[in-house]
């Protein structure tokens, strides 16, 4: 029995041995190619500043290096000098000068997420899901977030053209627009609209969007509030503790409201829950999301969607999904790094799929707009842009219609109150 004994102990031994060999051995060869790697790097680095023809800078070779490095993870991972790194803590504060879209790279093209309520892009016609193909006289062909923004941010005043392909109308759309102050408001609208249905608009989720909607609803339940329409189209996103305490007011106390998973489980992969003493559960809710719903928004219509809390009426919105977190570097750059994804309560990945509505509602606007079958590859659309050099006509399109997706909502909450009373009365 003791031989025994010694014999297992022995053998669990050797396989604890061969498995920790086997973990360090896989953590060598992870390190040794790293070392391969950046050998070749110091080379290039090495052979560039001893025989390219003009002098460089090591710190213009290394940011270059970086910005390559982050840009070819994804569209939304970049490095920052010290300046562009500036230029994002003065975005924060909601006041800057610009046209007033929200702008990410898909398809390798650089595309509209939303344009910003009544901001000179709003204003002049551009739509979410436009493909910015032209800024002034250059092409947007490989360009990075980083230049475009700097390419359409300007002096407020100043005139700037900017093409956009609209691929819903398999036509080029020019526009002249002029850069101008661009503030943000939270909330833009609040109201009753009729029969006691409430409305509350939010274009984007900031510090003060929790508070700002907290009184939205108290001053509307003054009103006589029995519904509510939450409007979350066109909304770019914006802060996630914003998004997760303006689910939470509509959400029992300990649901999940969404969560974080990255390879790092302990710093970046976290569960969001709803942690509102006095959330409001019983009213009523329709929850309005389109292509220009993105991040922020899409986590609450998913929230609210998840937990039958509100009926998600709209089209599928745009699928940004993903979490950067700022690292500030030694001498004053940063990475904007993409540590993490979203995914809704029911596990539902955001990124890449967006969230679908429960009652699909196209516009009446872009009710004969449909995406082609075949979008165009952006190699495609560029070099048609370079062999057609007459400008393309200016979109002249009528007036737009009335809100149906708004009043389909109002239909349903109607109905929902008749359905109530009926039931009640039994």
């Amino acid at each position: 029995m003791y031989k025994k004994i010694v014999v297992v102990l022995l053998l669990g031994t050797v396989i604890l041995f061969f498995s920790t060999f086997a973990i360090s051995s896989s953590d060598k060869r992870k390190k040794d190619e790293l070392y391969r790697e950046v050998a070749i790097f110091s080379d290039a680095l090495a052979i560039i500043q001893s025989d390219y023809v003009d002098e460089t800078k090591p710190k213009d070779l290394i940011y270059g290096a970086l910005r390559g490095m982050l840009a070819a993870l994804d569209p939304h991972s970049q490095f920052m000098d010290p300046e562009t790194y500036n230029e994002l803590k003065i975005d924060t504060t909601g006041k800057f000068g610009g046209l007033g879209i929200e702008i990410t790279i898909k398809d390798g093209l650089l595309t509209v997420v939303t344009p910003l309520e009544d901001s000179p892009a709003w204003k002049a016609g551009i739509k979410a899901g436009d493909r910015i193909v032209k800024i002034n006289d250059d092409l947007t062909r490989d360009i990075t977030l980083t230049d475009a923004v700097k390419k359409l941010r300007g002096r407020p005043g100043e005139a700037i053209n900017v093409t956009v392909l609209r691929e819903s109308e398999k036509k080029l759309i020019e526009f002249k627009l002029v850069r101008d102050i661009i503030k943000i408001e939270d909330i833009k609208e609040a109201r009753i609209i009729k029969d006691g249905i409430g409305y509350i608009r939010i274009t984007e989720f900031r510090e003060s969007t929790p508070r700002d909607i907290s009184i939205a609803l108290q001053n509307l339940s003054k009103q006589g509030m029995n519904s509510l329409i939450l409007d979350l189209r066109n909304n770019p996103g914006g802060l996630l503790d914003a998004a997760v305490s303006v689910s939470e007011k509509f959400l029992e106390k300990g649901k999940k409201v969404v969560s974080t998973r990255g390879r790092n489980k302990a710093n970046q992969s976290m569960d969001f829950l709803s942690q509102e003493a006095h959330p409001i559960t019983k009213l009523p809710m329709v929850v309005l999301i389109n292509e220009g719903s993105a991040s922020a928004s899409e986590i609450v219509a998913a929230a609210l969607q998840d937990h039958k809390r509100a009926i998600v009426l709209g089209v599928k919105s745009f699928g940004k999904g993903s979490v950067q977190t700022v690292i500030p570097l030694s001498d004053g750059s940063a990475l904007r790094l993409t540590t993490s994804k979203y995914f809704t309560p029911a596990g539902h990945q955001i990124h890449g799929k967006g969230v679908m509505p429960d009652i699909v509602v196209e516009e009446t606007k872009t009710e004969t707009a449909r995406v082609p079958e075949e979008p165009e590859k952006s190699e495609e659309i560029f070099n048609q842009i370079e062999n057609k050099q007459a400008a393309p006509k200016k979109d002249t399109a009528a007036a737009l219609k009335a809100d149906n997706q708004l009043m389909r909502a109002v239909d349903i909450l109607k109905g929902i109150g008749i359905f109530n009373r009926l039931k009640n009365s039994l």
